[in-house]
């Protein structure tokens, strides 16, 4: 599956840093990347609500820290899946009325034209599920082979008993998990299950559902968490530098992930995936955006309104990665006023860039970046990196130095 265009990327003089991050699972600061590598997977989009605020927050913040990483040096290999046949996308096209896969083809072909518009680097493997039942089937027939998975029916379930160290992501008691499971698309109450917990990894085939050749495990399609595992594990290699989505992927999904990827790979005494980085939820009118109060806001929308896009990214990059937050019309607002004093900082009266050597309260405009630089090593802190911005700007210029890492680092093209 082809992603988007890439957005140019300035370079910039002098060295980057690279982020201290904080790690979901043991809440500690670390610097993720290993000997100058990080390889890193963010769970995709099930394409039937594409792309509404949250999503944008979520691959909004992952693509600054593919910036930071890059500006400090480092060797970047970037994965991100689509779910590209799930319930939740085969419900949905039975409401509407239209086939699936036109209705995944179209949700996916407007992610691409919302992550274009806010200038999002694309991942350099973009994977959609569909492609790789292949893969899928060989991490269930080696789940089965080690003991880690069993039959229900012509069905095929993990077996959470066998992973002694499972629950050490989200640190969960038993009680919260089995809501979460069933809140977040798990069948705790499937009969022959032996555990509740136990998550489905291979679904035989149904009457009226897609389905593909499983080989042993014949035909049917993939459960959920097992597919960002098999992806990974190809495309990467084990263990992964870092995994991320949104806080509600930290548990079943992310969870369980890891589990089937302990079985997977070939030091077992390793933990499967380094660190884990979770974005915060986004919320309208009170409540959480979700499909079933139809409170979204889209990224088209917004854009089919006349909003500038780098005014949306604004919006996003005014909050840390990691909280959750409301979007409010006055929030949009700001963030188009900013983009304007950035705009007329960064360009003289001929709507030129301009190369004032200096910037920032006096300060030269090295001395502005080196602030950005810090704010986002600083477990990525693009609310403080955007204040730094804001009071060189305050200044009347922006040199041109701050300009191109306006553009490198927060993704904003200000020329």
């Amino acid at each position: 599956m082809h992603s988007w265009t890439r957005p140019h990327l300035p370079a910039l003089p002098g060295p980057g840093r690279r982020p201290q991050l904080q790690d979901t699972a043991t809440g500690e600061r670390v610097d993720a990347v290993v000997d100058g590598v990080a390889h890193l997977y963010v769970c995709g989009i099930t394409p039937y609500d594409s792309t509404h605020l949250g999503h944008a927050f979520t691959y909004v913040a992952f693509d600054t820290l593919v910036r930071v990483w890059r500006d400090a040096g480092v060797a970047v290999t970037y994965v991100q899946n689509v779910t590209d046949v799930d319930d939740p996308l085969l419900e949905r096209a039975a409401q509407i009325g239209v086939d699936w896969r036109e209705l995944a083809a179209d949700q996916v072909q407007l992610f691409r034209t919302d992550m274009e518009a806010l200038r999002v680097l694309p991942p350099e493997h973009y994977v959609g599920v569909v492609e790789v039942v292949d893969l899928v089937v060989a991490a269930v027939e080696r789940l089965l082979a080690v003991g880690a998975a069993y039959w229900v029916d012509q069905d095929v379930y993990a077996d959470l008993s066998a992973d002694p160290r499972f629950g050490s992501v989200s640190h969960l008691d038993r009680t919260e998990m089995v809501g979460l499971f069933a809140e977040r698309g798990g069948d705790p109450d499937t009969e022959g299950k032996r555990d509740p917990l136990d998550p489905l990894l291979w679904r035989g085939r149904r009457t009226g559902e897609p389905w593909w050749d499983g080989a042993s495990l014949g035909p049917g399609r993939p459960g959920w968490h097992i597919e960002c595992g098999a992806i990974a594990a190809h495309h990467l290699g084990l263990p992964v530098t870092l995994e991320g989505g949104g806080q509600d992927l930290v548990f079943p999904h992310h969870e369980m992930g890891t589990s089937h990827l302990r079985f997977l790979q070939e030091e077992t005494d390793s933990e499967p995936i380094r660190s884990y980085l979770h974005t915060g939820l986004v919320a309208y009118q009170g409540e959480k955006m979700s499909k079933s109060l139809g409170n979204l806001v889209f990224v088209s929308g917004l854009l089919a309104d006349g909003v500038d896009a780098r005014a949306v990214r604004l919006v996003l990059l005014a909050h840390h990665y990691s909280e959750s937050w409301e979007y409010t019309d006055t929030g949009l607002a700001e963030a188009v006023q900013r983009l304007g004093r950035w705009q007329e900082a960064a360009t003289g009266s001929a709507g030129t860039t301009t190369a004032v050597p200096v910037s920032g309260q006096g300060q030269p405009g090295s001395a502005v970046v080196d602030q950005m630089r810090a704010a986002l090593a600083d477990n990525l802190d693009t609310a403080a990196c955007l204040e730094v911005v804001d009071r060189a700007a305050a200044t009347g210029t922006l040199a041109a130095e701050v300009v191109s890492a306006v553009d490198a680092l927060l993704g904003i093209d200000l020329r």
